[in-house]
């Protein structure tokens, strides 16, 4: 019975042990996985704009031997230009996989689908954590509405991913991503990227895009049929009037 409590006092200190350890090792985590911030907006004016993504990393490792891209998905409403895209991949101004690739540029907002982008992103050489890139993006032509003359776009928040494959990971701070894509500058195949826990400075992006008004959709239609038939007149009347100006000296 005498050894009943010096039992228990040494079962109490190695518990208390243990929950030291656990807490210091939670606070070394912590202080390694700080937040992510990221912030992107629009730039320029009209249909044709910049998307630009901005990331300051908060984890511990160094992250300039790693690459670091912002994972987004634009909704119908938006879509990238995919020979405007492949001119800027050969001048390395930006790099971006698109998902699906094959893109209909001409397609309104009503017929067009999602498009999932993973956009790589450059060291800022202002901030040794920072990371930016920008995309070209244009807004797609919308149904008439309503009562507004604006419809509201609205782009997520990106996710940050990123893909140290030569240097140790932390996994307590990232979650492995599913991304078949390869890291930016490796001649290999796929390899493993993680999705970092970020703070977005804004929760969403809008566009806003101008659109007509329905009940003008009639005079629309009577006024371009009318301009229809009066260039096609014009350009008959020439016709008969030059045209055989035309056939003498196409003859000679």
């Amino acid at each position: 019975m005498a050894g009943g409590p010096r039992w228990w006092r040494r079962r109490g200190e190695g518990l208390l042990g243990a929950g030291l350890a656990a807490l210091l090792c939670a606070l070394h985590v912590q202080a390694a996985c700080r937040d992510t911030t990221v912030m992107q907006e629009l730039l320029k004016e009209g249909f044709h704009r910049d998307l630009l993504v901005r990331a300051e990393l908060g984890v511990g490792e160094d992250a300039g031997r790693c690459a670091v891209a912002a994972r987004t998905r634009l909704p119908p409403g938006i879509y990238v230009d995919p020979y405007e895209l492949m001119s800027l991949q050969q001048q390395n101004l930006t790099k971006a996989v698109l998902t699906p690739d094959v893109i209909d540029v001409e397609a309104p907002e009503y017929l067009a689908t999602d498009l999932l982008v993973l956009l790589y992103m450059k060291p800022d050489p202002r901030c040794s954590r920072c990371f930016r890139a920008t995309l070209p993006v244009h807004g797609r032509y919308h149904r008439p509405a309503e009562e507004s003359e604006e419809v509201l776009v609205v782009l997520k928040s990106p996710e940050v991913l990123i893909c140290c494959c030569d240097s140790r990971l932390l996994a307590e701070c990232w979650k492995p991503a599913e991304v078949e894509a390869p890291c930016s500058g490796k001649t290999g195949g796929p390899c493993q990227w993680y999705s970092i826990t970020h703070k977005p400075v804004y929760e969403e992006t809008t566009l806003q895009v101008p659109v007509g008004f329905r009940q003008h959709s009639s005079l629309v239609c009577v006024v371009t049929l009318l301009a229809t038939v009066l260039c096609s007149s014009l350009i008959l009347a020439a016709v008969c009037r030059y045209g055989h100006l035309s056939l003498a000296a196409a003859s000679e």
